[in-house]
């Protein structure tokens, strides 16, 4: 007796799998060469991606080619950076708090002072020596209608740190946060060209301060008080001219972990925010104009944060109605889906 065809079902009915896939790929082939013809002839295809612009206002994309020396004046940026985020309600999530924020003059410092400020904290301006630049934050801190308290000095010095969070206690009456922001960055080519000067300055400045900071504000903080330290992408992914400066940051996040298993019972929190590019003096202080002209646009979003993009992820990891059960995060606010 004669066997009938095993031929499987799936192409008896004229729907097997391959024949499907295939048909799919051709369809796909066919709207890429489309494409293709289309950008070489200039056709509509050959359209250049925008900026993301996902706020309340526009954001700059394209920043003027502009080299500061450091520590970089906000003042004397061309393009000066949006902190004030006139579209942020405060609602008193910090009502009756004090703060500390170290490079808090300008920059992301200076944006989340004005929203401490704004949700009703007073806030103590930490800065190295830009003096015109703390000015005009302790302006806008007080144009919120609460008390600017400014200290100059270096948070790699230990002994002007613990001053530093004696003054805002005498000042203020207690210490509720402590953010640690000051930074310093300096790109490199290779790791030869890192000196032990400069090794030195970049660690000190970035893991020593933050240390000596919370060192110094500890036997202050009480039960619902928080610690929020700067991070950034560079710890997070890495930089390849940013070696020294990527290394710190990697340590600061974990720092933070570390910390706040540490204090944990006392009920402190201790969190990270992890920035991509964000405006701030601290770039046209580091980066060659024609760099810095493009700032950012690496992102998928293609442009760089302003500081007032950050600052509300301060405000919720400082309010204990908005995190008191988030401690030991590193929040990356990137401009980038896969920036973990």
């Amino acid at each position: 007796m004669k066997k009938e065809s095993q031929k499987p079902q799936a192409r008896q009915s004229g729907t097997d799998p391959v024949d499907k896939q295939r048909a799919i790929q051709r369809e796909q082939d066919q709207r890429d060469q489309q494409k293709k013809q289309q950008q070489a002839s200039g056709g509509g295809g050959s359209q250049q991606p925008q900026a993301v612009q996902a706020g309340p206002r526009e954001h700059p994309v394209d920043f003027p080619a502009q080299h500061l020396e450091k520590p970089g004046l906000e003042a004397e940026m061309q393009l000066k950076p949006q902190f004030l985020a006139p579209d942020y309600k405060g609602s008193g999530k910090l009502e009756g708090m004090s703060a500390i924020v170290t490079g808090g003059d300008s920059g992301i410092g200076r944006a989340v002072a004005v929203l401490y400020a704004r949700e009703g904290a007073d806030v103590a301006i930490v800065y190295l020596s830009s003096h015109q630049d703390a000015e005009e934050t302790k302006r806008c801190v007080e144009a919120e209608g609460r008390r600017c308290l400014l200290i100059a000095g270096d948070v790699k010095d230990s002994a002007f740190c613990r001053q530093a969070v004696e003054k805002t206690v005498q000042e203020f009456g207690k210490l509720d946060i402590l953010v640690n922001n000051a930074a310093f960055q300096e790109h490199a080519e290779s790791l030869l060209d890192i000196t032990d000067e400069r090794l030195d300055e970049t660690f000190r400045t970035n893991i020593y301060g933050y240390i000596h900071m919370a060192k110094a504000a500890l036997p202050h903080l009480k039960k619902g008080a928080s610690i929020i330290n700067s991070g950034s992408v560079t710890g997070l992914e890495g930089s390849a001219k940013l070696l020294d400066y990527s290394a710190t940051k990697g340590a600061i996040h974990a720092f933070t972990k570390s910390l706040a298993q540490n204090v944990l019972p006392q009920g402190i929190r201790v969190n990270a925010v992890a920035p991509g590019p964000v405006w701030t003096p601290l770039n046209p202080a580091d980066q060659e104009p024609e760099k810095v002209a493009k700032f950012g646009q690496s992102t998928m979003m293609q442009r760089a944060a302003q500081p007032e993009e950050l600052s509300p992820a301060y405000v919720f990891l400082a309010s204990p109605v908005c995190s008191s059960y988030i401690t030991g995060i590193v929040l990356p606010v990137t401009g980038s889906v896969s920036a973990i």
